[in-house]
């Protein structure tokens, strides 16, 4: 289950709060702004400065467009079977389990509405189940159906052949390098910083 958007991601003690506290997303205008925040949080003595430089910023930015670029282009796969926002839906399905509507609109943060209009062609593909909750018929809960988690599953393994693919470019130092500067890039973050961003996530 996905964490409740209402937990807080905590600075670690002596670092200030972050600038996207208090917000449910960043907005554009403070990529830079919070690329600057996170990277100031990771060791720096290695390399003898206290804070990010342009260059370092400029490269993360790069970063964040080339795994995205992957994602999207996993879609491709589908030739339109479903859409981006339908995706979105049923990869938080595949996260989720069977769930309430209510939730899965929480986590995607849209309205019921939209999540209720998604559902029905997905339903109406053959790619969720509706239900209702045994303690209460009036919820309605959603689940993906063995056609849809084909579709999920195949757009993943897609995405993990690719990524090998992308990562065999690099020689075994420079993955492992890589992979070292990701993990503490991911425990700067912390666990909470993509749950409190609802729009661009899940994807």
């Amino acid at each position: 289950m996905l964490p409740d958007a209402r937990t807080r991601h905590r600075p670690a003690a002596g670092q200030p709060d972050p600038p996207w506290r208090g917000s449910r997303r960043p907005s554009d205008c403070c990529r830079q702004q919070l690329s600057t925040a996170i990277l100031s949080g990771v060791n720096t003595s290695d390399r003898g400065a206290t804070a990010p430089t342009q260059g370092e910023i400029d490269a993360f930015q790069r970063a964040t467009r080339d795994l995205i670029g992957v994602a999207l282009h996993s879609l491709e796969i589908l030739q339109g079977e479903v859409s981006l926002p339908q995706f979105r839906l049923m990869l938080s399905l595949h996260d989720l389990g069977r769930s309430p509507s209510s939730q899965v609109a929480h986590a995607l943060g849209a309205s019921n509405s939209s999540v209720t209009r998604l559902a029905d062609r997905l339903h109406g593909s053959g790619h969720v189940e509706r239900g209702t909750d045994p303690r209460s018929r009036s919820v309605v809960t959603l689940e993906l159906t063995a056609r849809g988690h084909r579709v999920v599953d195949k757009v993943l393994e897609w995405r993990h052949h690719e990524l090998a693919r992308i990562l065999a470019g690099l020689g075994a130092d420079q993955r492992a390098a890589t992979v070292d500067g990701l993990a503490q890039f991911h425990r700067v973050v912390g666990e909470q910083y993509t749950a409190e961003l609802h729009g661009p996530v899940p994807l």
